[in-house]
């Protein structure tokens, strides 16, 4: 087995995790396929709100490609190698709901490349990050370039030109992911943000990761009407309504006591 899948909070929440903890969790073909089959085979499911992308152990999140096939590419099997890392990121921006990177110990290269390609990212103090392709004679790419939307362009090149290593406080300071606590808090603190966005309008969630997609590509001026349409989209559900009515009721019980 190279994927674990587990569900929590009644089906709401899947955790997927590569399983390859005795090397760091490395990134080889057999990991990538079946981590894209795996959460490809959750994209359809109603029941799902969150998807929680980790690594098992506590050493690494990803620990990059598996070197040991790296050596062994030409330029044919290196373009399908890299196409196959990119569907890998692809599917989890691609996924109808948020998905949660909880990062644990090293993160680097490809695997970090899969950590940006997530919505949001939470590490424990011990967490490493790094691009190092650079010092095995590669450059960096595919979802690289989702980089410097997280932390601008010159930490990008920094990352990429050196291929040193930052810890998780920098990373922290940077951007790169949006909150750092130590190894043994680390589920916890997670489970704050899954209680939230399991609290949330499921409909309304959906909307939204479809809604940031768009923003993405799109000028300012027209990601507004974007917005505006998605709302319209929201109110022909009964969702709002019947959830901003519960909202009312609570602040009326509340001002009565």
């Amino acid at each position: 087995m190279t994927i674990k899948i587990r569900r929590d909070r009644k089906g709401a929440v899947a955790t997927v995790s590569i399983d390859n903890a005795a090397r760091l969790n490395c990134l080889g073909l057999a990991q990538i396929t079946a981590f894209i089959d795996a959460v490809s085979g959750l994209a359809d499911d109603p029941a799902l709100r969150v998807l929680v992308v980790t690594g098992e152990g506590d050493r690494a999140f990803m620990g990059g490609a598996n070197l040991h096939e790296l050596a062994e590419l030409n330029p044919s099997k290196a373009r399908d190698f890299l196409t196959l890392i990119h569907r890998m990121c692809k599917v989890l921006r691609d996924l109808p709901v948020p998905v949660i990177a909880r990062v644990n110990g090293f993160c680097l290269g490809a695997g970090l490349e899969v950590m940006a390609a997530c919505d949001m990212h939470i590490a424990s103090d011990n967490a490493m990050f790094g691009m190092p392709e650079v010092k095995i004679g590669l450059p960096s790419v595919v979802e690289a370039a989702l980089l410097p939307q997280l932390v601008g362009w010159g930490r990008t090149k920094l990352l990429l030109y050196t291929g040193d290593n930052i810890d998780a406080r920098t990373a922290l300071e940077w951007g790169l992911v949006e909150k750092v606590v130590p190894h043994a808090d680390l589920d916890a603190a997670l489970g704050h943000w899954l209680d939230s966005i399991v609290e949330s309008g499921p409909k309304a969630i959906r909307l939204q990761k479809e809604l940031i997609r768009e923003w993405e590509a799109m000028p300012v001026n027209d990601a507004i009407e974007a917005g505006i349409r998605c709302m319209y989209r929201a109110y022909q559900t009964d969702e709002p309504t019947r959830m901003v009515g519960e909202a009312v009721q609570r602040l009326r019980a509340r001002k009565r006591t």
